[in-house]
């Protein structure tokens, strides 16, 4: 199939191009390269695979050339996190919401046939302890959440007999990329583990978190372009596995045991998150599979800790500008290399 995704560059952007080159498909990426600095050195470097078309575009650009010709669209660009999602709402609104659904609208328009969107479990908002699954009710606590909320409802409405969406609700990610993030709990956990012995927890640990290795959402992701369409049409799925639902404490005991001589520490002002979730994947395993995912948590934290060995971070890197999203978008606007609205600025002052 010829596919094109968008947001090629980042952090899943990278395991999604991987996989799809390794199943054959022929792959276009889009990417207005806002994290191009952000590249872990352990890591494979993202410097461009000349496998692959590469745009250097803002999906906020993207015309109806760009995406004529293609079979089908995988859409992961946008900003991709709460605290990202809470700098500037109307900002996030306008790229998670109303770019997607205008992107949508060019792909139905133009003989795209599938749609794979990035959405989020944070739809759920919060549970009492229960697994939720695709027909529970949303209760979304943040902008980024309710970006991804409206984006499943008006790009549903636009389904037809030749144009198929289908949303996934990926739990909390980790896992190592080229485009490197320590702003995810597992992540940043195990970078704190590896350098100081503590595993610093900023809550109080108990809320639960689905969570899901890169690489396993990067294979359901493209597992929705060969699968029936009726099998994908117009569906919502749950990118997680029953078995990796853990409190964040939970997370926390699991390095320790297998990390020799490191400590449990919270912070000192920890309270409660109220983005509290235990998800369901039971849906999912109706196509991938029984046991489907190929990395359990215990896969993970030994993968980081071999890499934060061998290639050290250190705090003042995984906690500011250079793998932490907002931190890096805040500092390049202060350096004048982008506008508030995330566009480049060009030498001669202009935003494009």
């Amino acid at each position: 199939m010829r596919v094109l995704v968008t947001g090629h560059k980042g952090y899943l952007g990278a395991a999604v191009t991987d996989e799809l080159l390794s199943k054959g498909h022929e792959v276009t990426g889009l990417d207005t390269n806002l994290f191009e600095t952000c590249v872990y050195a352990y890591a494979e470097p993202a410097k461009g695979n000349p496998s692959i078309t590469e745009m250097a575009m803002d999906v906020r650009d993207v015309r109806a050339e760009h995406v004529s010709g293609q079979d089908a669209v995988i859409h992961l660009a946008g900003l991709s996190n709460d605290p990202l999602g809470e700098f500037d709402p109307k900002l996030t609104y306008e790229i998670n919401h109303e770019t997607s659904v205008r992107l949508a609208q060019l792909c139905q328009q133009n003989g795209v046939n599938r749609l794979v969107l990035a959405s989020t479990c944070s739809v759920y908002g919060a549970s009492d302890g229960t697994f939720l699954d695709e027909g529970s009710g949303y209760a979304p606590v943040t902008a980024y959440a309710w970006s991804k909320l409206k984006m499943e409802q008006d790009i549903a409405a636009l389904a037809d007999h030749s144009f198929s969406p289908v949303f996934m609700r990926s739990g909390t990610v980790y896992g190592l990329s080229p485009r490197m993030r320590f702003d995810l709990v597992v992540n940043n956990l195990m970078a704190w583990t590896v350098n100081t012995g503590e595993i610093f927890l900023k809550s109080d640990g108990l809320a639960w978190r689905p969570i899901i290795h890169l690489r396993d959402v990067a294979r359901a992701f493209v597992t929705m372009l060969e699968i029936d369409r009726q099998d994908m049409h117009l569906q919502a799925f749950n990118v997680v596995a029953d078995t990796e639902n853990y409190q964040i404490r939970d997370i926390a005991a699991k390095i320790q045991a297998q990390i020799p001589n490191s400590n449990i520490v919270f912070e000192t002002s920890a309270s409660s998150d109220n983005r509290n979730y235990k998800v369901s994947g039971k849906k999912l395993e109706t196509v991938m599979g029984p046991n489907w995912t190929r990395y359990a948590l215990e896969d993970g934290i030994a993968e980081l800790h071999a890499a934060l060995t061998a290639t050290k971070v250190v705090p003042e890197e995984f906690e500011g500008s250079r793998f932490q999203r907002l931190a890096h978008l805040k500092s390049r606007i202060l350096a004048g290399e982008l506008t508030p609205a995330l566009r480049h600025v060009h030498p001669a002052g202009k935003s494009v």
